[in-house]
Order: structure tokens, then sequence, then C-alpha cells
């Protein structure tokens, strides 16, 4: 029984080995150092210089569809924005990192977290190819592959492509929409920035059919290195959203729990399924 006894845990020690191996496999000093909470550099729009982002390349059906949009949100509504009911983002959008950002980096998958209406991401960095059927979402299916681009021995570059999309999805809170057909491709180039190891910089390139040509906008993020120890919010999208959808309208919930209009004559919804109340 002694000599069983031995064996056990003989066995039991070969094992704990084995996984403390294979847990410190993953040799961290090849990647660089993206810890911490990133927070965006400037305003939450697309194209940063331009709040109505009338430098998209846009096809001229997608220029008159915007411009619809733009004169629906002046009028009181919200045009072509598919958020105001907690839509999810989607991408290329998620990346204006509306709440701070945690990125972690595995052998195998890069996550973006962001406490944001589901605008987290995955990002495969385990060498596969795609998938030949792909469920679309609205954050899409990332591949990604880690570059030296220095050559000095550690990666400094993770290239993704994104595809595998479902809509509507827009490029900001202006109702700039992506195509209706959501076959964009999505590619980025994420790197810390050479003269700032605390600034995070992305290079998104949009190609989508509602644009002429392939579409490159450079996002920056901030972290500081003294924040050892961040807050990270909670933020859930339908608490205290009072916008409410009945069939193509938008209409608001007042402070007193009623329907009210978001807009000028706007008529109220039909109540056909409901028995008018006596007077």
């Amino acid at each position: 029984m002694r000599y069983q006894t031995s064996i056990g845990a003989f066995v039991l020690a070969a094992a704990l080995s084995a996984a403390c191996v294979g847990a410190f496999a993953f040799d961290e000093t090849k990647y660089p150092d993206w810890r911490g909470q990133w927070d965006r550099i400037g305003a939450p729009r697309w194209d940063p210089a331009d709040r109505l982002n009338e430098r998209a390349p846009l096809t001229e059906e997608y220029k008159a569809i915007h411009a619809e949009n733009l004169a629906d949100q002046v009028a009181g509504g919200h045009g072509t924005e598919p958020t105001h009911t907690c839509l999810a983002p989607g991408m290329p959008r998620a990346m204006n990192v509306y709440e701070p950002m945690e990125i972690v980096v595995t052998p195998h998958t890069t996550y973006i977290l962001i406490d944001h209406i589901q605008d987290s991401r995955r990002i495969f960095t385990d060498g596969r190819d795609w998938p030949k059927e792909i469920e679309p979402t609205f954050a899409g299916y990332s591949i990604g592959k880690w570059l030296d681009s220095d050559g000095d021995g550690r990666y400094d570059t993770l290239e993704v492509e994104t595809r595998a999309f479902k809509g509507p999805r827009a490029y900001d809170a202006s109702g700039l929409l992506l195509h209706r057909d959501n076959q964009s491709v999505i590619k980025e180039r994420i790197y810390l920035d050479k003269a700032d190891p605390n600034t995070l910089v992305d290079e998104i390139t949009t190609i989508d059919n509602a644009l002429t040509r392939p579409w490159t906008v450079t996002k920056k993020y901030r972290r500081d290195p003294k924040d050892t120890q961040p807050f990270w919010r909670e933020t859930i999208c339908a608490e205290n959203n009072n916008h409410v959808v009945i069939g193509t309208d938008n209409y608001f919930v007042s402070s007193d729990g009623y329907l009210m209009p978001t807009r000028k004559d706007q008529p109220p919804p039909d109540l056909k399924y409901f028995e008018a109340t006596p007077k």
C-alpha cells in the first residue's frame, strides 16, 4: 500500500508539473505591454476634424441617405443613428471607445474589453483561417496577426481583419451609415506610439460598398501610467433609457411615465390592439 501511495504521489506531482509548464509557456516578454485602462483621445466622432463627416468618400446614394438623416436629426428625430434603443454599435464604431478600454493579450486570442453596449471584441491570433460559415454579428469576426516591425525579436504591432457583420451600423452618432448589405471589411494596425508608450494608435481602414474607396481613420487612446488600480465603471444601456421605437417612429417616455412626441406635430402610435378607454 505504501508503494502504491508513492506511485500515486509521483503521478500527481508529474501532472502538476506538466500543468505548470503549460501555464508558463506563454512568454509575455515577446508581446507589447498594453495593460491598463485606455481612454479615447478626442471626441467620439469618426472623423475628428469634421463633425458631419462630409469628407467621407460616400457613393451618391449614401450621400443622399446621410443628408436625409441629418435633416431628420435637426427636426428632432434620430435619423439613421441606430443605437438610441441600445442596439450594439458594432465595428468600426466600437473603436470610438465610449467607455474605458482594457486589452488582454493571450497566446491565441487578444480581448478588447469595453463596457458599452456589447462593444467587447475577440481577435483570434492562433493562425486560423476564415471559417466557411460565420454567424454575422455587429462586432464581426476578427482574425489578427502579430508583427515584429523593427526586428528586435518582440512583437509590436497587431494587424487585424474583421468580417461577417450584421446591421444597421453607423460610424458615430451623426448617423453616417455603412452599407445595408453588411459586406464591410475592416482592417486595423494597432501599436504603441514610438514617442509615447502610453499612447495607443489604431489605424482603421474601412472597405464598404457605401464608399467609393477604402477610408482610413486613425484613432488614439491614452493610459495613465500612475493609475495602477483604475476604476472600471459599469454601464447598462437600458438603464434610464427613455427612448421608445414603435413601428418606425421614435417616442420618449416623460419623467411622469407618459409617452410623448419627439418632434413637432408627431402623431401618436396606432392603438388598434388596445380597447378604447371610455370617457
